[in-house]
């Protein structure tokens, strides 16, 4: 099977997509197939320009430019191919694509959400509620979806104007760069490269600026934590360095020395991070899937995270779980209790902190990447001989 990948442009600096177009592309090509990524290439975006006008000169590129490329490689080729649109966000091609055999990957919908005012936490303005529409409608012009989680289908299946052919879920495969390690080697080296005192373990979280995150709620948890607990341990949070909001959240906080904000770890050192951690808290308000929930039970470490869909999909019966926040103007009651939850864990004894970290090494389990793999595969032959007939997958 020849298989054709489209994916986010490189010029806007997205890390994430092109990493999982990748993904795709090696394990397909593992088992046999002809693969190839096809994304657009800067030309107006090449041009000596700063700000919004060098954004809005890649939307040209990606969305016109690369559109009518599109457009002509595909409406005038007669091979059989399978066309894969690598997150529903390019959803504009994928009318493009929708007369030939092709599979949309749906990762969420926060934003798609946000622009209809489902989520009031984020306002979206007139611009992006243009560009969630059109994309909505492109992606709703497809017919076959692998979505990351149970939680993203049922959410695409309520958003779609019609029943699709195909609709599934598929959870994300593991890298296998997750593992269990020496916690106190790890704290060690963690310790060194942050100049920072984690010896004795740490609060741990990862992740970026975005609403959902809930980096705001976290700082407010381990603030009444650090009120109610003899331990004093560190919180260091992974990802982006902080935004406006988060700065002004940490200034605020009695214990601000103790909170470490870390950015442009390497993959081994964020490892590393998740094997030494005391607990891994995670209170996002939503997730397409939640990867770090994975990648920290695979490492060993204990998660406490938000008994909502899909967190609680992907931490199944191995997380601590906490409540979402339903009203942000109580963010202190919810901080409160949430900070009980984690002091109640901490109070557990050694066999029952080493049954919650044994708990989530077996659900890291259902992670598996090869299996991953395995069952994108067979959505995509599906998909493929629905369009070409049975006897031509190959």
């Amino acid at each position: 099977m020849k298989i054709i990948i489209l994916s986010h442009p490189l010029f806007f600096g997205s890390k994430s997509m092109p990493r999982f177009a990748n993904y795709l592309s090696e394990g397909m090509q593992k088992l046999g197939h002809s693969v190839e990524i096809v994304r657009p290439k800067p030309y107006f975006c090449k041009l000596p320009v700063k700000g919004s006008a060098k954004k809005w000169l890649g939307y040209l590129d990606q969305y016109v430019i690369f559109s009518l490329s599109l457009f002509f490689k595909t409406q005038f080729n007669k091979d059989k191919n399978l066309y894969i649109l690598s997150d529903q966000a390019l959803g504009i091609w994928a009318p493009i694509i929708a007369n030939k055999a092709h599979v949309v990957h749906c990762h969420d919908f926060l934003a798609l959400k946000s622009a209809k005012g489902l989520i009031t936490a984020n306002p979206v303005g007139s611009t992006g509620k243009i560009y969630q529409k059109i994309i909505y409608k492109g992606f709703s012009k497809a017919e076959n979806f692998i979505s990351v989680s149970k939680n993203t289908m049922l959410e695409l299946e309520d958003l779609l104007p019609k029943k699709p052919q195909i609709s599934t879920y598929v959870y994300n495969g593991l890298n296998s760069l997750f593992e269990i390690g020496n916690q106190i080697t790890a704290r060690e080296n963690l310790s060194k490269f942050l100049n920072a005192p984690m010896a004795n373990g740490y609060f741990l979280h990862v992740g970026g600026n975005q609403f959902y995150k809930n980096r705001i709620g976290l700082i407010k948890i381990y603030n009444y934590w650090r009120e109610i607990s003899t331990l004093k341990l560190p919180l260091l949070l992974i990802g982006t360095a902080p935004d406006e909001r988060t700065k002004k959240e940490y200034a605020n906080s009695k214990y601000k020395n103790d909170i470490i904000f870390s950015s442009g770890l390497t993959d081994d050192m964020v490892k590393q991070a998740y094997q030494g951690a005391s607990v891994f808290v995670f209170p996002s308000l939503a997730e397409g899937f939640g990867w770090p929930i994975a990648e920290a039970m695979a490492c060993g470490c204990p998660v406490v995270t938000t008994d909502s869909a899909p967190m609680n999909e992907v931490g199944g019966e191995a997380a601590i779980y906490i409540e979402n926040v339903n009203n942000f103007d109580n963010l202190d009651l919810y901080a409160q209790s949430a900070s009980e939850t984690i002091e109640s864990f901490f109070l557990k004894g050694e066999e029952e902190l080493n049954n919650v970290k044994q708990k989530g090494i077996e659900n890291a389990l259902r992670f598996n990447s090869t299996k991953t793999i395995s069952e994108i595969n067979d959505i995509y032959t599906k998909a493929y001989n629905l369009k070409h007939g049975q006897h031509e997958n190959s």
